[in-house]
């Protein structure tokens, strides 16, 4: 597993727990990483993961109107919390990291496989896809590559 996919499985780890626990930002990465954080993970993808994590939660209700729009008959607060999170987590990357749009899908299914059901995998995916194609009308991603390792990966998972 690439640093960035195990980057990201962090950051939902502290989504998860702040949505949980209802910890602010703050508290719960300096939490994750002194008592749950992964030892082996690089600087860049300790970095990466604080800022995927603490990014999401200052842009919480932003992210939430973004999946709330496409999430037809589906309340946020009635969605299981790992796929909530793993939604927040994808759209804030869409939003705010120049990571290609099919990249951060992909990851997210990917992480979704191991962290929650088949069933959710597909919600995920259509819910994305959705906010993706609205993404691309309004404010097309250009020239963004894929960073290497993230494409590596998808390649290897194929």
């Amino acid at each position: 597993m690439g640093s960035r996919r195990k980057a990201r499985e962090c950051a939902l780890q502290m989504l998860f727990a702040a949505d949980v626990a209802e910890m602010p930002a703050t508290d719960v990465v300096r939490s994750y990483w002194s008592e749950l954080g992964e030892a082996d993970l690089d600087e860049t993808a300790r970095e990466f993961a604080t800022r995927l994590a603490a990014g999401t939660l200052q842009n919480l209700e932003l992210l939430d109107d973004r999946i709330r729009s496409r999430a037809e008959h589906w309340r946020i607060s009635r969605m299981a919390v790992v796929d909530r999170n793993i939604l927040r987590l994808a759209v804030y990357e869409f939003l705010y990291e120049p990571t290609p749009r099919t990249v951060a899908i992909n990851e997210a299914l990917e992480i979704a496989r191991r962290f929650s059901t088949y069933e959710a995998t597909q919600f995920i995916n259509g819910i994305l896809d959705a906010i993706k194609r609205d993404l691309d009308e309004q404010q097309p991603q250009r020239h963004v590559q894929p960073e290497a390792e993230d494409s590596e990966t998808d390649a290897a998972d194929e």
